[in-house]
Protein backbone atom coordinates (compact mmCIF):
# COMPACT_ATOMS: atom_id res chain seq x y z
CA UNK A 1 0.00 0.00 0.00
CA UNK A 2 1.45 3.68 -1.18
CA UNK A 3 2.15 6.04 1.68
CA UNK A 4 0.98 9.03 -0.36
CA UNK A 5 0.89 10.15 -3.93
CA UNK A 6 3.06 12.73 -3.70
CA UNK A 7 0.99 15.28 -5.60
CA UNK A 8 1.00 18.43 -3.02
CA UNK A 9 3.74 18.89 -0.95
CA UNK A 10 2.41 21.85 0.62
CA UNK A 11 2.18 22.41 4.36
CA UNK A 12 -0.96 21.84 6.44
CA UNK A 13 -1.45 22.58 10.22
CA UNK A 14 -4.19 20.81 12.47
CA UNK A 15 -5.70 21.93 15.63
CA UNK A 16 -6.35 18.81 17.35
CA UNK A 17 -5.29 15.71 18.31
CA UNK A 18 -8.10 13.20 19.13
CA UNK A 19 -9.66 10.65 16.56
CA UNK A 20 -10.41 13.18 14.12
CA UNK A 21 -7.32 15.29 13.56
CA UNK A 22 -5.16 12.22 14.00
CA UNK A 23 -6.91 10.35 11.01
CA UNK A 24 -7.07 14.00 9.23
CA UNK A 25 -3.66 14.30 9.28
CA UNK A 26 -2.41 10.44 8.21
CA UNK A 27 -5.16 10.98 5.02
CA UNK A 28 -3.51 14.55 3.87
CA UNK A 29 0.12 12.95 4.38
CA UNK A 30 -1.36 10.46 2.44
CA UNK A 31 -2.18 13.25 -0.42
CA UNK A 32 1.58 14.84 0.07
CA UNK A 33 0.90 16.99 2.30
CA UNK A 34 3.59 18.04 5.09
CA UNK A 35 1.55 17.92 8.18
CA UNK A 36 2.05 19.43 11.67
CA UNK A 37 -0.49 18.56 14.67
CA UNK A 38 -0.94 21.18 17.31
CA UNK A 39 -2.70 20.22 20.62
CA UNK A 40 -2.43 21.25 24.12
CA UNK A 41 -2.30 17.89 25.43
CA UNK A 42 -0.82 15.17 23.24
CA UNK A 43 -2.51 12.40 20.89
CA UNK A 44 -5.71 11.07 22.47
CA UNK A 45 -6.06 12.86 25.08
CA UNK A 46 -9.10 14.40 25.45
CA UNK A 47 -12.65 12.59 24.53
CA UNK A 48 -10.90 9.96 22.17
CA UNK A 49 -8.98 8.36 25.60
CA UNK A 50 -12.62 7.65 27.12
CA UNK A 51 -15.04 7.06 24.67
CA UNK A 52 -17.32 3.74 24.41
CA UNK A 53 -14.55 2.62 22.08
CA UNK A 54 -18.03 1.42 19.81
CA UNK A 55 -18.12 2.16 16.39
CA UNK A 56 -21.92 2.78 16.19
CA UNK A 57 -23.12 3.03 12.53
CA UNK A 58 -26.25 1.42 14.22
CA UNK A 59 -26.81 5.41 15.07
CA UNK A 60 -28.73 6.68 12.01
CA UNK A 61 -31.27 9.01 14.07
CA UNK A 62 -30.63 12.16 15.09
CA UNK A 63 -30.36 13.11 18.65
CA UNK A 64 -33.10 15.53 18.71
CA UNK A 65 -36.01 13.17 18.52
CA UNK A 66 -39.88 14.11 19.86
CA UNK A 67 -39.94 10.97 21.62
CA UNK A 68 -37.82 11.99 24.14
CA UNK A 69 -39.71 15.32 25.30
CA UNK A 70 -42.40 13.22 27.67
CA UNK A 71 -39.87 11.28 29.19
CA UNK A 72 -37.37 14.21 29.67
CA UNK A 73 -38.49 15.45 33.70
CA UNK A 74 -37.98 11.48 34.64
CA UNK A 75 -34.49 11.37 32.98
CA UNK A 76 -33.60 14.49 34.73
CA UNK A 77 -35.12 13.48 37.95
CA UNK A 78 -33.68 10.00 38.04
CA UNK A 79 -29.94 10.23 40.01
CA UNK A 80 -29.26 7.23 37.93
CA UNK A 81 -30.98 8.74 34.79
CA UNK A 82 -28.71 9.32 31.32
CA UNK A 83 -28.95 13.19 31.25
CA UNK A 84 -28.29 16.08 33.86
CA UNK A 85 -28.03 19.53 32.86
CA UNK A 86 -26.12 21.42 35.76
CA UNK A 87 -28.84 24.28 36.84
CA UNK A 88 -25.97 26.93 36.96
CA UNK A 89 -25.09 26.24 33.49
CA UNK A 90 -28.67 26.16 32.02
CA UNK A 91 -29.18 29.51 30.80
CA UNK A 92 -25.89 29.54 28.83
CA UNK A 93 -27.19 26.44 26.94
CA UNK A 94 -30.48 27.17 26.50
CA UNK A 95 -29.80 28.87 22.90
CA UNK A 96 -28.41 25.41 22.10
CA UNK A 97 -31.55 23.54 23.36
CA UNK A 98 -34.15 26.03 21.06
CA UNK A 99 -32.05 25.11 17.95
CA UNK A 100 -32.01 21.48 19.20
CA UNK A 101 -35.73 21.26 19.63
CA UNK A 102 -36.26 23.00 15.76
CA UNK A 103 -33.91 19.83 14.60
CA UNK A 104 -37.28 17.76 15.92
CA UNK A 105 -39.63 19.00 13.12
CA UNK A 106 -40.14 16.15 10.85
CA UNK A 107 -38.31 17.78 7.46
CA UNK A 108 -35.45 18.64 9.64
CA UNK A 109 -35.36 15.30 11.28
CA UNK A 110 -35.87 13.56 7.76
CA UNK A 111 -32.57 15.90 6.28
CA UNK A 112 -30.62 15.10 8.99
CA UNK A 113 -31.08 11.44 9.11
CA UNK A 114 -30.09 11.09 5.55
CA UNK A 115 -26.45 12.95 6.06
CA UNK A 116 -25.97 10.72 8.90
CA UNK A 117 -26.57 7.66 6.86
CA UNK A 118 -24.34 8.98 4.42
CA UNK A 119 -21.46 8.86 6.35
CA UNK A 120 -22.45 5.88 8.70
CA UNK A 121 -22.73 3.93 4.95
CA UNK A 122 -18.70 3.69 4.33
CA UNK A 123 -17.64 4.66 8.06
CA UNK A 124 -16.30 0.78 8.77
CA UNK A 125 -15.16 0.46 5.72
CA UNK A 126 -12.94 3.82 6.03
CA UNK A 127 -11.46 2.66 9.45
CA UNK A 128 -10.80 -1.20 8.17
CA UNK A 129 -8.68 0.52 5.63
CA UNK A 130 -6.92 3.36 7.95
CA UNK A 131 -6.14 0.43 11.25
CA UNK A 132 -4.36 -1.63 8.20
CA UNK A 133 -2.87 1.04 6.89
CA UNK A 134 -1.64 2.01 10.55
CA UNK A 135 -0.63 -1.56 11.13
CA UNK A 136 -3.10 -1.66 14.14
CA UNK A 137 -5.46 -4.46 13.05
CA UNK A 138 -5.99 -5.61 16.26
CA UNK A 139 -7.47 -2.59 17.32
CA UNK A 140 -11.14 -2.74 15.32
CA UNK A 141 -12.86 -6.12 16.04
CA UNK A 142 -15.96 -6.58 13.60
CA UNK A 143 -18.76 -8.79 15.93
CA UNK A 144 -21.36 -6.36 16.14
CA UNK A 145 -23.30 -4.82 19.28
CA UNK A 146 -26.49 -5.90 21.17
CA UNK A 147 -28.89 -3.15 22.49
CA UNK A 148 -30.78 -5.20 25.00
CA UNK A 149 -34.05 -5.30 26.82
CA UNK A 150 -35.55 -5.74 30.07
CA UNK A 151 -39.26 -6.90 30.50
CA UNK A 152 -40.13 -4.41 27.63
CA UNK A 153 -43.44 -5.13 26.22
CA UNK A 154 -42.71 -6.94 22.76
CA UNK A 155 -44.73 -4.02 20.76
CA UNK A 156 -42.50 -1.37 22.04
CA UNK A 157 -38.82 -4.19 21.10
CA UNK A 158 -40.48 -4.59 17.09
CA UNK A 159 -41.20 -0.82 16.94
CA UNK A 160 -37.67 0.19 18.04
CA UNK A 161 -36.53 -3.01 15.25
CA UNK A 162 -38.82 -1.80 12.62
CA UNK A 163 -37.24 1.34 12.82
CA UNK A 164 -33.71 0.01 12.03
CA UNK A 165 -34.61 -1.84 9.77
CA UNK A 166 -37.10 0.53 7.77
CA UNK A 167 -33.49 3.19 7.83
CA UNK A 168 -31.24 0.43 6.40
CA UNK A 169 -29.57 -1.05 9.36
CA UNK A 170 -28.91 -4.59 9.09
CA UNK A 171 -30.30 -6.07 12.31
CA UNK A 172 -31.85 -9.31 14.20
CA UNK A 173 -34.90 -9.94 16.83
CA UNK A 174 -32.90 -12.22 19.45
CA UNK A 175 -34.97 -13.50 22.50
CA UNK A 176 -33.81 -14.03 26.32
CA UNK A 177 -32.38 -17.44 25.67
CA UNK A 178 -30.50 -16.11 21.88
CA UNK A 179 -28.82 -13.57 23.33
CA UNK A 180 -27.65 -15.70 26.41
CA UNK A 181 -26.18 -18.21 23.78
CA UNK A 182 -24.66 -14.95 22.37
CA UNK A 183 -23.44 -13.46 25.84
CA UNK A 184 -23.69 -16.20 28.62
CA UNK A 185 -22.71 -13.50 31.10
CA UNK A 186 -25.63 -11.43 30.47
CA UNK A 187 -28.81 -10.81 33.06
CA UNK A 188 -31.31 -13.17 33.09
CA UNK A 189 -33.52 -10.12 33.42
CA UNK A 190 -32.78 -9.17 29.42
CA UNK A 191 -35.99 -10.80 27.90
CA UNK A 192 -35.25 -9.19 24.53
CA UNK A 193 -31.98 -7.71 22.43
CA UNK A 194 -31.08 -5.88 18.66
CA UNK A 195 -28.05 -7.29 17.22
CA UNK A 196 -26.74 -5.35 15.02
CA UNK A 197 -24.54 -7.53 13.05
CA UNK A 198 -22.44 -4.89 10.71
CA UNK A 199 -20.97 -2.88 13.26
CA UNK A 200 -17.83 -3.13 15.74
CA UNK A 201 -15.86 -1.75 18.83
CA UNK A 202 -12.28 -1.21 19.81
CA UNK A 203 -10.63 -2.52 22.81
CA UNK A 204 -9.01 0.62 23.70
CA UNK A 205 -9.41 3.85 21.73
CA UNK A 206 -6.28 5.24 23.81
CA UNK A 207 -4.24 3.17 21.78
CA UNK A 208 -6.09 3.44 18.95
CA UNK A 209 -4.89 6.90 18.85
CA UNK A 210 -1.37 6.24 20.09
CA UNK A 211 -0.91 3.98 16.57
CA UNK A 212 -1.97 6.51 14.16
CA UNK A 213 0.34 9.09 16.48
CA UNK A 214 2.89 6.68 15.36
CA UNK A 215 2.47 6.55 12.23
CA UNK A 216 2.09 10.33 11.77
CA UNK A 217 5.41 10.02 13.21
CA UNK A 218 6.74 7.62 10.55
CA UNK A 219 5.63 9.69 7.44
CA UNK A 220 7.23 12.30 8.61
CA UNK A 221 4.69 14.49 10.55
CA UNK A 222 5.49 17.20 13.48
CA UNK A 223 3.40 17.04 16.52
CA UNK A 224 3.73 20.45 18.93
CA UNK A 225 2.90 20.27 22.36
CA UNK A 226 1.01 24.11 23.00
CA UNK A 227 -2.23 25.67 23.75
CA UNK A 228 -3.21 27.49 20.65
CA UNK A 229 -5.09 30.65 21.87
CA UNK A 230 -5.67 33.27 18.99
CA UNK A 231 -5.84 32.35 14.93
CA UNK A 232 -6.07 35.24 12.55
CA UNK A 233 -5.63 35.50 8.91
CA UNK A 234 -3.32 38.21 7.67
CA UNK A 235 -4.92 41.20 6.26
CA UNK A 236 -2.35 41.58 3.39
CA UNK A 237 -2.31 38.66 2.75
CA UNK A 238 -3.54 34.82 2.76
CA UNK A 239 -1.37 33.86 5.81
CA UNK A 240 -2.86 32.38 9.12
CA UNK A 241 -1.05 33.62 12.53
CA UNK A 242 -1.75 31.29 15.45
CA UNK A 243 -0.81 32.70 18.67
CA UNK A 244 0.01 30.28 22.05
CA UNK A 245 -0.65 30.90 25.66
CA UNK A 246 2.85 31.14 25.79
CA UNK A 247 3.04 34.35 23.57
CA UNK A 248 4.83 32.47 20.58
CA UNK A 249 3.33 32.95 17.25
CA UNK A 250 3.63 31.75 13.98
CA UNK A 251 2.40 31.88 10.72
CA UNK A 252 1.02 28.91 8.26
CA UNK A 253 -0.70 28.33 4.86
CA UNK A 254 -3.35 25.75 5.62
CA UNK A 255 -5.18 25.52 8.43
CA UNK A 256 -7.45 22.59 9.97
CA UNK A 257 -9.57 23.21 13.23
CA UNK A 258 -10.90 20.01 14.34
CA UNK A 259 -9.90 20.76 17.81
CA UNK A 260 -13.25 18.75 19.24
CA UNK A 261 -15.26 20.60 22.01
CA UNK A 262 -12.45 23.94 21.81
CA UNK A 263 -13.34 24.39 17.98
CA UNK A 264 -16.10 27.02 18.67
CA UNK A 265 -13.97 30.03 19.81
CA UNK A 266 -11.39 29.54 16.81
CA UNK A 267 -14.58 29.27 14.07
CA UNK A 268 -15.62 32.38 15.92
CA UNK A 269 -12.19 34.36 15.53
CA UNK A 270 -12.79 33.53 11.54
CA UNK A 271 -15.93 34.92 11.03
CA UNK A 272 -18.21 31.87 11.66
CA UNK A 273 -20.78 31.52 14.30
CA UNK A 274 -21.50 28.16 15.29
CA UNK A 275 -23.83 26.31 17.66
CA UNK A 276 -21.40 23.64 19.10
CA UNK A 277 -21.97 22.51 22.99
CA UNK A 278 -19.81 20.18 24.64
CA UNK A 279 -21.83 17.30 26.11
CA UNK A 280 -19.89 15.91 29.04
CA UNK A 281 -19.79 12.40 28.93
CA UNK A 282 -18.37 9.85 31.72
CA UNK A 283 -17.24 6.67 31.87
CA UNK A 284 -16.62 4.30 34.85
CA UNK A 285 -13.46 1.68 34.16
CA UNK A 286 -13.83 -1.20 35.68
CA UNK A 287 -10.97 -3.85 36.23
CA UNK A 288 -12.74 -6.84 35.45
CA UNK A 289 -12.66 -8.26 32.47
CA UNK A 290 -15.69 -9.72 30.94
CA UNK A 291 -16.43 -12.13 28.94
CA UNK A 292 -18.05 -10.39 26.77
CA UNK A 293 -17.42 -10.43 22.77
CA UNK A 294 -19.13 -7.31 21.59
CA UNK A 295 -20.55 -3.63 23.20
CA UNK A 296 -24.34 -4.17 24.92
CA UNK A 297 -26.39 -1.23 25.12
CA UNK A 298 -29.59 -1.01 27.39
CA UNK A 299 -32.50 0.48 25.58
CA UNK A 300 -34.16 1.15 29.19
CA UNK A 301 -30.81 2.14 30.79
CA UNK A 302 -29.39 4.34 28.37
CA UNK A 303 -25.58 3.01 28.92
CA UNK A 304 -23.29 0.77 27.16
CA UNK A 305 -20.90 -1.66 28.25
CA UNK A 306 -17.88 -2.09 26.09
CA UNK A 307 -15.40 -5.18 26.68
CA UNK A 308 -11.70 -3.24 26.59
CA UNK A 309 -8.32 -4.73 26.96
CA UNK A 310 -7.54 -3.82 30.46
CA UNK A 311 -11.23 -3.99 31.85
CA UNK A 312 -15.23 -3.31 31.33
CA UNK A 313 -15.89 0.06 30.61
CA UNK A 314 -19.49 1.48 31.50
CA UNK A 315 -20.26 4.60 29.69
CA UNK A 316 -23.05 6.61 28.33
CA UNK A 317 -24.02 9.29 30.80
CA UNK A 318 -24.93 12.63 29.17
CA UNK A 319 -24.33 15.95 31.18
CA UNK A 320 -24.42 19.86 29.96
CA UNK A 321 -22.18 22.01 32.40
CA UNK A 322 -19.05 23.39 29.93
CA UNK A 323 -15.59 23.00 29.75
CA UNK A 324 -14.46 24.42 32.95
CA UNK A 325 -16.49 22.78 35.43
CA UNK A 326 -15.06 19.82 37.32
CA UNK A 327 -15.89 16.05 36.85
CA UNK A 328 -18.92 15.29 39.13
CA UNK A 329 -18.29 11.40 41.00
CA UNK A 330 -21.68 10.58 40.71
CA UNK A 331 -22.24 10.65 37.05
CA UNK A 332 -19.41 8.01 36.74
CA UNK A 333 -20.70 6.32 39.80
CA UNK A 334 -24.41 5.73 38.63
CA UNK A 335 -23.14 3.40 35.71
CA UNK A 336 -21.76 0.87 38.29
CA UNK A 337 -25.86 -0.25 39.37
CA UNK A 338 -26.62 -0.40 35.64
CA UNK A 339 -23.61 -2.73 35.14
CA UNK A 340 -23.70 -4.53 38.01
CA UNK A 341 -27.90 -5.39 36.66
CA UNK A 342 -26.73 -6.53 33.61
CA UNK A 343 -23.58 -8.07 34.70
CA UNK A 344 -23.95 -9.47 37.78
CA UNK A 345 -21.80 -12.47 38.31
CA UNK A 346 -18.91 -9.96 36.76
CA UNK A 347 -19.65 -7.76 39.62
CA UNK A 348 -20.79 -9.99 42.55
CA UNK A 349 -18.01 -9.06 44.49
CA UNK A 350 -17.42 -5.88 43.26
CA UNK A 351 -17.81 -2.00 44.52
CA UNK A 352 -17.83 1.01 42.83
CA UNK A 353 -14.63 2.51 44.35
CA UNK A 354 -12.89 -0.74 42.09
CA UNK A 355 -13.31 1.52 39.02
CA UNK A 356 -11.69 4.34 37.90
CA UNK A 357 -13.52 7.46 36.99
CA UNK A 358 -13.43 9.55 33.64
CA UNK A 359 -14.97 12.47 31.81
CA UNK A 360 -14.59 13.79 28.58
CA UNK A 361 -16.06 16.79 26.31
CA UNK A 362 -18.37 15.39 23.30
CA UNK A 363 -18.70 18.42 20.87
CA UNK A 364 -22.40 18.63 19.85
CA UNK A 365 -24.37 20.40 17.17
CA UNK A 366 -27.83 20.56 17.67
CA UNK A 367 -28.13 18.78 14.08
CA UNK A 368 -26.00 15.90 15.29
CA UNK A 369 -23.57 16.57 12.05
CA UNK A 370 -20.26 17.29 11.87
CA UNK A 371 -19.10 20.52 10.54
CA UNK A 372 -16.59 19.36 7.43
CA UNK A 373 -14.90 21.24 4.69
CA UNK A 374 -13.84 24.40 3.53
CA UNK A 375 -14.32 27.77 5.10
CA UNK A 376 -16.46 29.61 2.85
CA UNK A 377 -14.32 33.14 4.12
CA UNK A 378 -11.07 32.19 3.92
CA UNK A 379 -10.13 29.49 0.89
CA UNK A 380 -6.94 28.38 2.95
CA UNK A 381 -9.05 27.11 6.44
CA UNK A 382 -10.61 23.75 6.83
CA UNK A 383 -13.03 21.94 8.99
CA UNK A 384 -13.49 19.11 10.93
CA UNK A 385 -15.08 18.62 14.27
CA UNK A 386 -19.19 18.70 16.31
CA UNK A 387 -18.78 14.64 15.66
CA UNK A 388 -20.82 14.21 18.80
CA UNK A 389 -21.16 10.66 19.92
CA UNK A 390 -19.67 9.74 16.67
CA UNK A 391 -16.38 11.13 16.85
CA UNK A 392 -15.01 7.19 16.92
CA UNK A 393 -17.08 6.24 14.05
CA UNK A 394 -16.85 8.73 11.71
CA UNK A 395 -13.05 9.81 12.41
CA UNK A 396 -11.74 7.66 9.12
CA UNK A 397 -14.26 8.46 6.56
CA UNK A 398 -14.35 12.15 7.32
CA UNK A 399 -10.55 12.39 7.56
CA UNK A 400 -10.92 11.06 4.28
CA UNK A 401 -13.88 13.35 2.94
CA UNK A 402 -11.33 16.27 4.47
CA UNK A 403 -8.62 15.31 2.83
CA UNK A 404 -10.50 15.38 -1.04
CA UNK A 405 -11.19 18.87 0.04
CA UNK A 406 -8.03 20.07 0.43
CA UNK A 407 -6.44 18.53 -1.92
CA UNK A 408 -9.30 20.44 -4.48
CA UNK A 409 -10.70 16.70 -5.35
CA UNK A 410 -14.18 15.75 -5.90
CA UNK A 411 -15.48 13.91 -2.62
CA UNK A 412 -16.68 11.39 -2.16
CA UNK A 413 -19.90 12.07 -0.69
CA UNK A 414 -21.76 15.58 -1.12
CA UNK A 415 -20.64 17.84 2.10
CA UNK A 416 -23.00 20.68 1.43
CA UNK A 417 -24.95 19.23 4.56
CA UNK A 418 -22.05 19.68 6.56
CA UNK A 419 -20.74 23.24 5.30
CA UNK A 420 -20.45 25.70 8.18
CA UNK A 421 -22.25 28.36 6.38
CA UNK A 422 -25.55 26.08 7.56
CA UNK A 423 -25.51 28.00 10.52
CA UNK A 424 -25.72 31.37 8.80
Amino acid sequence: MKEHDGKHGATITIVGAGIVGLAAAIELQRKGFDVTIIDKEGAGAGASKGNAGHFATEQVFPLADPSILPKLPGMLLDPLGPFRIQPKYFVKALPWFMRFLINMLPGRRTQNTRAIKALNRSSIAAMKELVSFCDCEALLTLNGSLLVFENTPLDEVNKELTAYANAGVEVQLLDGTQVRKLEPSLSKTITHALYFTHVGHTSDPYDLCKALELKFISLGGKFVTEELVKVAVAKSSSSIQLEMVTGTSKQINKLVIAAGAWSKPFAKQLGHRVPLESERGYHLMMPQLSKLSRPVASYNRKFIITPMAEGTRLAGTVEFGGLKAPLVPERADCLFAHGKALLPTLFESATVTDGERWMGFRPSLPDSLPVIGRSDKQSNVFFSFGHQHLGLTWSALTAKLLAQEVAGEQSNIDLQPYRIDRFD
